[in-house]
């Protein structure tokens, strides 16, 4: 497994800034898509570094600090590379750098099939249209709750998604209790994922059964696979 992380994974030091913006980037590398509507789509991930929050439950931890700084157009030319439609720019929080916008709409106009994972925290008012936004509501658990941006809603997409991470009860109730009170399920996908050995997938499964919503369930396809490797 190493091996195949190794090939599928940038060396950062091999790109050079170039005249476009720029954006600290953490890992890109290819891999299956794990969540959300394109799960199980072979994806290229552009991991950008740093993020203004601190979920309890993060895994992803090792790209708060460090990176290397790359130029946009670098960027686009890596993922070119690998020959792959799906394109996944993710955190981190990629939209707390301001370039990420432009890198965005520079992986759509190259042909992209472009989603973006956003914590909820940072205005998505300016995302391409053409991006797909997985966006999350944080829960009680998740020590972030209070970071919740509820009027990014209003600049969603019908076909974006809203996920949901359960670490406890207490977050499931909080968090159907948000879904009634926004309406989600008549305005977007809604998903729950239970925390990552946390909530047992059976509790998280039955629960969402129980409320009678059209909450979709979903767990996280790359850790049933891999686990907890980074790169993955």
């Amino acid at each position: 497994m190493t091996d195949v992380i190794a090939a599928n994974t940038l060396s950062l030091d091999r790109l050079e800034a170039g005249s476009s913006g720029t954006l600290r980037i953490t890992e890109i590398f290819r891999s299956l898509q794990g969540e959300a509507d394109h799960i199980g789509w072979p994806t290229v991930f552009v991991r950008l570094t740093g993020c203004p929050l601190r979920c309890v439950y993060c895994d992803t931890a090792y790209a708060f600090t460090g990176g290397e700084r790359v130029s946009i157009d670098a960027i686009l030319a890596r993922v070119a590379e690998f020959d792959t439609r799906h394109v996944c720019v993710t955190g981190g929080e990629p939209l707390a750098q301001p370039a990420c916008l432009d890198l965005l709409t520079g992986l759509v106009d190259a042909g992209h099939v472009v989603s973006l994972e956003t914590s909820g925290a940072m205005d998505v008012a300016a995302v391409d249209p053409r991006v797909h936004i997985v966006m999350d509501l944080k829960t009680p658990s998740s020590g972030e709750v209070e970071r919740n941006r509820w009027e990014n809603l209003a600049h969603l997409k019908p076909d974006d998604e809203i996920k949901v991470v359960i670490g406890s009860r207490t977050d499931f109730d909080w968090a159907v209790a948000r879904v009634r009170e926004h309406e989600l399920c008549s305005r977007f996908p809604v998903l729950f994922s239970p925390v990552f050995e946390g909530v047992s997938p059976h509790e998280l499964a039955e629960w969402i059964l129980a409320t009678g919503l059209e909450i979709r369930f979903q767990m996280q396809l790359h850790k049933l696979i891999w686990g907890d490797e980074p790169g993955r």
